[in-house]
């Protein structure tokens, strides 16, 4: 019987035949796969269990396998087979077409649009698995991979906790699961399965795209490990003297030494790194220098006083920082419709801790927009809405820091907005409707479409004297 790490050409593993191996890890042997009935190929992955190899090879096999058969999704790649062999347990996943995070790093420093772009993506993935009930805690550049059309899939999920799974990895070792370059201050103190850790794996990620150096370096002790339970990183404007602060902000934000001082959910950072006009800066996109003596001791004995952590599933941590999409159509002009829009955004946010408010309206083209400098009057009518959307806003009394303005185009006026809701990983939509007519019977509502079509919790708000025609 050949070993996992020797499985010759042509070997035959249930309903596939081994074509290459691919590489060898200290877990596990990654093989490239046919599959014997002509179907899709694959990437065959059997765990290292040969005599000396640490259990936690198999645990994390496990893991994997356990999670990839209940995720879904373009994030993940796809399980396509699983089970037992000569050669013991194996998997079959989809080969995924794309390029390694790794291979963009190792350009770095890039450009802070680029750093942009291929965060946004990873934070997108990374989101959508927290939506799924899973935290990867490994995340780093070898482990997601940019597929074609710009989506990133992330990989190795031996390290990774399931909300509604036994915790296999934890209870196979007793030291910081991860890797020690991108491991977050509470993975290093042994809590596991929050959100907000992969955001900070997330952040160091950033920092080495934008500056081509790890924040913190590679400690190769546990003194060394526990200083990220109080110390910065360098901000990266020292490194990189012209780099945009809008980056800074959203970099150092994901680098917060307290998770209640980070990032809510990776949806957050997705939309700041797409929209960096709307980054609110504060003195961390200012900064130059690390934080000082003093709170790096209060950090400390912080680190040292802090309480058990209370466990719960990562839809839980989600669920504290809802995003809320309010669609206004401005030209309503309706101020019944809306404050019934308001109090709806009121009621929506009630007591959460970390919500934000995207306020939306399209701007669908005219004759006007048409003519010969219809560019021009298009750029003077998307100033003007997106000042109503702020003079809609503002009687609602919510720090600009939680607030987005956004104001879309386009003629299909439905379309604009689930895809917007679905692109900024919305949570809920309040959206208005107005009077009826025999017209918009026939036509059907903006409001309906949406409600039938978003993919998420949809609120259809109706002002007692609204009128017109409009949402």
């Amino acid at each position: 019987m050949d070993s996992a790490a020797h499985l010759r050409p042509g070997t035959q593993i249930d309903a596939y035949r081994v074509q290459e191996k691919l590489r060898e890890g200290g877990m596990a042997v990654l093989y490239r796969v046919a599959a014997i009935d002509g179907g899709e190929a694959g990437l065959l992955k059997i765990p290292k269990l040969e005599f000396g190899n640490h259990p936690a090879c198999y645990a994390g096999f496990e893991v994997e396998q356990m999670i990839l058969g209940r995720v879904a999704g373009p994030h993940v790649p796809r399980l396509l087979a699983s089970g037992e062999s000569d050669c013991g347990p194996y998997l079959v996943m989809e080969n995924i077409s794309g390029r390694s995070l790794a291979a963009f790093a190792a350009d770095a420093p890039l450009p802070a649009t680029e750093v942009a772009r291929l965060g946004a993506a990873l934070a997108s993935a990374l989101h959508d698995l927290h939506r799924q009930e899973v935290v990867h805690h490994d995340i780093k550049p070898s482990h997601a991979i940019l597929r074609e059309d710009g989506q990133a899939t992330l990989i190795d999920f031996g390290l990774a906790f399931h909300g509604h799974l036994p915790d296999l990895a934890e209870a196979e070792s007793d030291k910081p699961l991860g890797t020690i370059a991108y491991i977050s201050p509470e993975q290093i103190a042994g809590v596991r399965g929050d959100p907000r850790s992969d955001v900070f794996s997330l952040g160091a990620i950033l920092y080495l795209l934008a500056t081509g150096r790890l924040p913190f370096g590679e400690p190769t002790g546990m003194g060394g490990l526990r200083r990220r339970l109080y110390v910065d990183p360098l901000p990266p404007r020292r490194i990189i003297h012209d780099l945009p602060e809008w980056l800074q902000e959203i970099i150092l934000h994901c680098l917060e030494v307290h998770t209640e001082a980070r990032y809510a959910t990776a949806a957050q950072v997705a939309h700041d790194l797409t929209h960096p006009d709307q980054v609110a800066l504060t003195e961390r996109g200012r900064r130059m220098k690390r934080a000082g003596p003093l709170v790096a001791a209060r950090r400390w004995l912080a680190a040292l006083s802090a309480p058990p952590p209370v466990h719960k599933p990562p839809t839980a941590y989600l669920a504290l920082a809802p995003h809320v999409l309010v669609a206004v159509d401005t030209a309503c002009n309706s101020e019944a419709l809306f404050q019934a829009l308001r109090d709806a955004t009121r009621r929506t946010i009630g007591g959460e801790q970390h919500w934000r408010v995207s306020c939306v309206s399209v701007l669908e083209p005219s004759l006007l927009t048409e003519q010969e400098d219809g560019a021009e009057i298009m750029r003077g009518l998307h100033l003007q809405r997106l000042v109503e959307l702020h003079h809609w806003a503002q009687p609602l009394g919510l720090p600009q820091e939680r607030l987005r303005f956004h104001v879309l185009e386009g003629s299909d006026v439905p379309a604009r907005l689930i895809d917007y809701a679905r692109a900024s990983h919305a949570d809920h939509i309040i959206i208005g409707a107005r009077g009826s007519s025999g017209l918009r019977r026939f036509l059907g509502s903006v409001s309906a479409r949406v409600a039938a079509e978003a993919p998420c919790t949809v609120t259809v708000v109706r002002a007692a004297h609204a009128s017109g025609i409009g949402t």
